[in-house]
C-alpha cells in the first residue's frame, strides 16, 4: 500500500504544476504571455470551467485507472471525513477501510497522497485563472476571476480544517498544533515551493477571507445558469463557514443571513422524495457538482466507480438488468450510527432516510428467506423492498437492513433504478441553505442564547413539528461546549449526514468519538472511543511534499487504539 516515492525529477515536475505559471511554445516568438493565453478564443472560459469540471466524474488520482473506488474526487473526501468519526459506519471493510480503521494513513502511503493530489490540482486551476485575469480583471474576465477566488477559498478552507491539529478557536499560531498547509497562490514561484512552510491557522484563514473579499465584488450581479458554479450568495456562504470556524460570531451570523436570500429550506417532502432526494438541485441548493453521462466514472467499470455506486442502494439486483453498485449489490453500503439514529424522534422526517433497526428482528425466517412482514415494513422506504433486503443481506458479517441509508436516491426514477448509467448520473450538494440557517442560529446563540434558541427551534420545526429545544444536547466527553452548541451540533449531524461536514464539526467543537456502546453497529475490532478529538482527524502531508519542501513540517503518523474500547454507557 505504500505510495511510491517519486524521483527528484518527477517531484520537481509535480511542484511546478502547482504554480500559476504558464509557458507555451509560440510559432512566432517561442513564448507566449499570460495575456496572450487569456485572450485566445475560448481559452479563459475553458480555464474557468476546468475549476469545477473535475470535482466529480473523473479519476483525478489514478487517471483512467478505474480500479480505485476512493478516486471519486470531492465526493470521496466527504466519505473519508465522515467515516473517521462515529456517525457513518462502514460495515464491510474494503475501499474506505483505512480511514475507518485508521491504518496506513501516514505520509508514505497513498492515502496521504490522494487529498493532496485532489486539492492542489484544483487550486492550480484557480491560480491559472487568477493569473490570466490579472490583478485588475477586465469586465470580460471579472466573473471568471470571482469564481476562481471563491473556489480557491473553498479548497483552502477544506485543507485548513483537514490538516490542522487544533482548530482556530483553540490556537491561531502555535508552530506545531496551529499550522495547516503551505499556501500556493498565483504568485508562488518554483523557488518558493522549496521553502514554503505550513501556514498558521491565522494566516490561512486571513488568506481565505482575502480571497472571498476579492470574489464578492467580482461576482456582484452575476446570474449563473445553474448551481454548479459559485455566485455572490455562495461567497456569503463561504464567509459564514469561515467566520464560524474563526468564532467570529457577529460576522458568521451576518453572512449566514445574507447567504439565505433567494433560497428556501427543503420541505419534508423534498427531503425524503424517492425520486429526487439529494440527487437533483432544488431551491435549497446553493452549490453543487454533477455527474454527466459521458464522465469516465460513469462510462468505465459499469459506472461502479462513482458516487452513485457508493451511496445509492436502489439498483435492480438482477444481473440481466443491472446487478451493479457497490452499495446496492456488492455488499458495501455505508450505514448510519445506531445511537444517532435512535436519538432521532419518529416525528422527524429525516428518520425516514434510514431503515429502522427494528426490522432486523423479523427480517428473515428460519430458512433465511425474507419475511412478508419485513417486505411490508421496507415498503415504507422504497418501491422495491426486496432490493433493500437484498442490499442488507449481501453485507458479509452484517446481514441486516438496520441503518441502511436512503437519503441519496438514484436519478431518473424507475428507469434509473433499472439502469445504473441513468441512475448514477446524479448531482451532489456542496452547500445548502439549511447550513446557513444553522450557522446563523449557532452564531446568534453564542452572542445571545435566547435568540439562538429561537432561531434553532424555528429551523428544527421544519423537520419535526413536535421538536422541543433541549432534547438533543448530549455533551459526550466534551463538556467545554454549552448545551446550546451541543443542540446545534446534533442538528448538523442529522441534517448533513454523508455530506462531508462531520470531521470539521468534531474538530471545531473539540469533540471526542464514541463507536463502542451497547448495541452499536460499528465493526467489531474498530469500535474506538476517544475522549478527545482523535489525532487521526489531522491528516498527514504526503512525504513527497516534505522531501522537497524543506520548510514543511508534518503531523504525527496517526495511531489507533488497536482494539475495541470499553463500552460507553449513554
Amino acid at each position: 500500500m505504500k505510495n511510491k516515492i517519486l524521483s527528484i525529477i518527477a517531484a520537481v515536475a509535480m511542484l511546478a504544476t502547482t504554480t500559476g505559471c504558464i509557458k507555451e511554445i509560440d510559432p512566432q516568438t517561442d513564448t507566449v504571455t499570460i495575456e496572450q493565453v487569456a485572450n485566445a478564443p475560448g481559452a479563459f472560459e475553458n480555464a474557468v470551467s476546468a475549476i469545477t469540471a473535475t470535482l466529480c466524474g473523473e479519476f483525478i488520482y489514478g487517471g483512467n485507472d478505474n480500479t480505485y473506488l476512493y478516486d471519486l474526487g470531492l465526493p470521496a473526501m466527504y466519505l473519508v471525513r465522515d467515516i473517521m468519526g462515529q456517525d457513518v459506519v462502514y460495515p464491510y471493510q474494503n475501499w474506505y477501510t483505512y480511514w475507518y480503521t485508521v491504518e496506513y494513513m501516514g505520509p508514505s502511503y497513498r492515502f496521504a497522497q490522494i487529498p493532496w493530489t485532489y486539492y492542489y490540482k484544483w487550486i492550480k486551476s484557480c491560480n491559472e485563472v487568477i493569473n490570466m485575469a490579472g490583478e485588475t480583471p477586465s469586465d470580460e474576465h471579472k466573473v471568471g476571476a470571482g469564481i476562481a477566488y471563491a473556489m480557491r477559498a473553498y479548497f483552502y478552507m477544506d485543507l485548513a480544517r483537514m490538516f490542522n491539529q487544533k482548530p482556530y478557536g483553540v490556537t491561531k499560531d502555535d508552530p506545531v498544533t496551529g499550522v495547516t498547509v503551505p499556501i500556493v497562490n498565483e504568485k508562488t514561484t518554483l523557488a518558493d515551493l522549496a521553502h514554503n512552510p505550513r501556514a498558521t491557522n491565522e494566516q490561512i484563514w486571513q488568506f481565505i477571507i482575502s480571497d472571498l473579499d476579492k470574489a464578492e465584488p467580482l461576482l456582484a450581479g452575476y446570474q449563473r445558469k445553474n448551481v454548479y458554479t459559485p455566485d455572490q450568495s455562495v461567497v456569503y456562504g463561504l464567509k459564514a463557514r469561515a467566520y464560524l470556524e474563526m468564532e467570529d460570531w457577529p460576522n458568521a451570523e451576518k453572512y449566514a443571513k445574507l447567504a439565505q436570500q433567494g433560497y428556501t429550506i427543503m420541505t419534508q417532502d423534498e427531503y425524503t422524495d424517492w425520486n429526487t432526494g439529494f440527487n437533483t438541485p432544488n431551491g435549497a441548493w446553493m452549490l453543487g457538482m454533477t455527474y454527466k453521462s459521458d464522465d469516465p466514472q460513469i462510462l468505465l467499470n459499469d459506472a461502479d466507480s462513482s458516487w452513485g455506486s457508493v451511496m445509492c442502494i436502489e439498483i435492480n439486483p438482477d444481473p440481466s438488468v443491472s446487478g451493479c453498485g457497490y452499495a446496492a449489490n456488492y455488499g458495501q453500503p455505508f450505514l448510519i450510527d445506531r445511537h444517532l439514529y435512535e436519538t432521532i424522534p419518529a416525528t422527524d422526517c429525516r428518520k425516514k432516510c434510514f431503515v429502522d433497526f427494528k426490522i432486523d428482528k423479523f427480517l428473515t425466517d428460519e430458512e433465511g428467506a425474507v419475511t412478508p412482514e419485513a417486505l411490508e415494513a421496507l415498503s415504507a422506504y422504497s418501491n422495491h423492498p426486496d432490493w433493500i433486503a437484498n442490499t442488507g443481506l449481501s453485507v458479509s458479517g452484517y446481514e441486516a437492513v438496520g441503518g441502511l441509508p436512503l437519503k441519496f436516491r438514484t436519478a431518473g426514477g424507475e428507469a434509473g433504478r433499472n439502469n445504473q448509467y441513468i441512475g448514477f448520473v446524479v448531482s451532489v450538494p456542496m452547500m445548502r441553505v439549511e447550513e446557513m440557517y444553522l450557522i446563523e442560529a449557532e452564531a446568534a446563540g453564542m452572542q445571545d442564547q435566547g435568540r439562538g434558541i429561537e432561531l434553532l427551534t424555528k429551523f428544527a420545526k421544519t423537520r419535526d413539528a413536535d421538536y422541543v429545544y433541549g432534547t438533543h444536547n448530549e455533551a459526550y466527553y466534551n463538556t467545554k461546549t454549552s448545551a446550546f452548541q451541543n443542540e446545534c451540533w446534533w442538528q448538523r449531524r442529522v441534517e448533513f449526514w454523508g455530506e462531508g461536514l462531520a470531521t470539521f464539526d468534531i474538530k471545531r467543537l473539540q469533540k471526542g468519538v464514541i463507536r463502542s456502546y451497547p448495541g452499536t453497529d460499528h465493526v467489531d475490532g474498530y469500535r474506538y472511543n476517544s475522549e478527545v478529538t482523535p489525532p487521526w482527524m489531522s491528516f498527514c502531508i504526503v512525504q513527497t511534499e516534505t522531501n522537497y519542501n524543506y520548510d514543511c513540517t508534518n503531523n504525527p503518523d496517526p495511531l489507533h487504539p488497536g482494539k475495541n474500547s470499553s463500552e460507553y454507557i449513554w
